[in-house]
């Protein structure tokens, strides 16, 4: 990504609340990604996202660090890490990896929300969240529709609009193609669509908080010890895996999702 595209990006991201990042994947790594996914699903069958949440009318893995060396990289590309640090204004760290496909053929897309039901303080937003787009994202097979700048409104859809999974007049659908990354203040409001096509819709979200606020997915509870032993210092750190600030917060319950529940 050229330096003037990572100077909008960034821009754009602090003052509509996204941003796209055009052909950030290359398409060999998105191939190799696409495999090892479609693998889980396989292995995990019935009990794939249970670390997390299941959700009607899509597929979901969760806890991808522990599961394999690939998703390493995807948690420090360059480019979403310099979006990230263009919003936050105190230290980061991700939240989770997860994956979610959306079932071809589906009834209904998701309401509109904020991740966590996260809503900014006065030290800005809490978290963000990058959106791999492993296939691309169109107006009929999935893709996000988000409300421009409503991350700088202090409240959650679902308190003051009548029905979130209505459309909304300054709505955007943000299509696009496969290999670009979406990034997303977690306190904007967006929703996936449904699927209306015969195939499904496959993408990373990988999520990252303050230092000051809980994990989605406490990764030092669900690392194995063998995954854990084989990271180097600048993941350990990016993972909060020696912060005694991040398992005192996780010890609290957490509000893992914006609009999914047990």
């Amino acid at each position: 990504m050229s330096a003037s595209d990572l100077r909008q990006a960034r821009a754009e991201l602090r003052e509509q609340g996204y941003a796209l990042l055009r052909n950030a994947i290359d398409s060999d790594w998105r191939k190799r990604l696409r495999v090892r996914l479609e693998q889980l699903f396989a292995q995990e069958g019935a009990n794939a996202g249970s670390e997390f949440r299941t959700e009607p009318e899509a597929r979901r893995l969760a806890n991808l660090i522990n599961k394999g060396e690939i998703f390493h990289s995807v948690v420090r590309h360059p480019d979403v890490l310099a979006c990230i640090e263009a919003v936050f204004t105190t230290p980061f760290k991700l939240s989770s990896l997860n994956a979610r496909s959306a079932n071809p053929n589906s009834a209904a897309g998701q309401p509109l929300h904020v991740d966590m039901g996260f809503l900014a303080d006065d030290r800005g937003t809490k978290a963000i969240n990058a959106v791999w787009m492993l296939d691309a994202f169109t107006p009929r097979n999935g893709a996000l529709r988000v409300i421009p700048q409503s991350h700088r409104r202090n409240a959650r859809p679902q308190e003051v609009l009548e029905n979130p999974l209505a459309p909304h007049p300054d709505e955007i659908v943000v299509t696009g193609n496969a290999g670009d990354i979406l990034i997303l203040q977690a306190n904007l409001w967006h929703a996936g669509l449904a699927n209306r096509t015969d195939r499904p819709r496959l993408s990373l979200n990988c999520f990252y908080c303050r230092r000051d606020q809980p994990q989605q997915i406490q990764q030092k509870k669900w690392l194995d010890p063998e995954v854990r032993a084989g990271l180097d210092s600048g993941l350990r750190e990016l993972l909060a895996l020696d912060d005694p600030l991040n398992d005192e917060l996780c010890a609290q319950p957490v509000e893992t999702s914006g609009f999914m529940k047990k």
